[in-house]
């Protein structure tokens, strides 16, 4: 069997659940979040500007061109695609302190980078998909509409963030005690939603792995090189290099997947990448971030100041 024609076990009622969980750890993200957090955009734009440059324009090209080079098959590079649009994954801040990277501008980049996700996600994935011939009859042969699209990623982004940013707003004590018990809810949701996966399909990865571990872990590699050399080359400060490699490396797989189940009938290929990728960048993003963790960033001169 082809791996295009493959189908993971999911089942309605788990997408619904799915839907659900995704929407409340996002609402879960907005407690750590303020309205003044954005004005960072505004006071120190270069950072964040580089990094959404990097997370939404170089990384799907590069990812682009990528494919062109290996040619995998068709619902794999349409996975790869997806997972290159969406936004910095759950774990990116936490990665970024642990790394000794610049947290605030983390935070930053993850929340806006969600926010502009809503519009930016359908657009690049029909986009990069459109121009690839392969991809490109694989998307004809959906009906996508890019208004549903956009519609279920402002329900599951969009308004918990909103929501969120607002119990903030008018509640912080309680929004700071809900915050660490989502942070913990995020981190084994998608730990144990990937384990059930997995399980419930075992036989299909245990077939079909092989095809897509080293282009994942090449994608991977490309979003982190391509996120902290292009900080490098605009004499970012060590610290926002490490982030924006990190945000460019945690993508979110767990919205990919839910957008692969909702409007791509779970086809075989894209959600092994878009699952395997949940697995991929947990071990990356670890390993890079202990190793960060023992190099403490040298002092550097900025426009803006002094970054450490």
């Amino acid at each position: 069997m082809s791996i295009d024609q493959v189908q993971l076990n999911f089942n309605p009622s788990t997408m619904m659940f799915l839907n659900i969980a995704i929407a409340i750890i996002m609402l879960g993200v907005a407690l750590d979040l303020k309205f003044a957090d954005f004005k960072q955009t505004f006071t120190t734009p270069k950072p964040i500007v580089i990094g959404l440059i990097g997370q939404f324009l170089l990384f799907p090209a590069f990812t682009y061109l990528m494919v062109l080079v290996v040619q995998p098959s068709p619902s794999i590079a349409l996975g790869l695609f997806l997972v290159a649009a969406c936004p910095g994954g759950n774990l990116s801040n936490f990665l970024s302190y642990f790394a000794k990277g610049n947290t605030p501008l983390s935070i930053v980049m993850s929340s806006v980078s969600t926010v502009i996700a809503i519009f930016m996600t359908p657009f690049n994935v029909m986009f990069w998909g459109s121009l690839y011939p392969e991809t490109n009859t694989l998307l004809r042969s959906f009906t996508i509409s890019p208004l549903d699209m956009l519609f279920s990623i402002f329900m599951m982004l969009g308004l918990p963030l909103i929501i969120g940013m607002l119990i903030k707003y008018k509640y912080p004590v309680f929004a700071k005690k809900l915050n660490k018990g989502m942070k913990y809810f995020s981190i084994f949701f998608f730990i144990g939603f990937l384990a059930v996966t997995l399980l419930a399909n075992f036989n299909i990865f245990v077939e079909f792995i092989g095809m897509i571990i080293f282009i994942v872990f090449l994608q991977n590699l490309v979003a982190i090189l391509s996120g902290y050399f292009t900080a490098r080359a605009f004499k970012l400060p060590e610290r926002d290099r490490r982030t924006i490699a990190i945000e460019l490396g945690i993508q979110n797989s767990g919205l990919g997947l839910v957008l692969i189940f909702n409007f791509f009938d779970g086809i075989g290929g894209m959600a092994i990448v878009a699952a395997w990728w949940g697995v991929w960048h947990l071990i990356s993003g670890l390993s890079l971030a202990t190793f960060w963790s023992f190099k403490i960033p040298r002092q550097q001169s900025t426009s803006e100041g002094i970054s450490v």
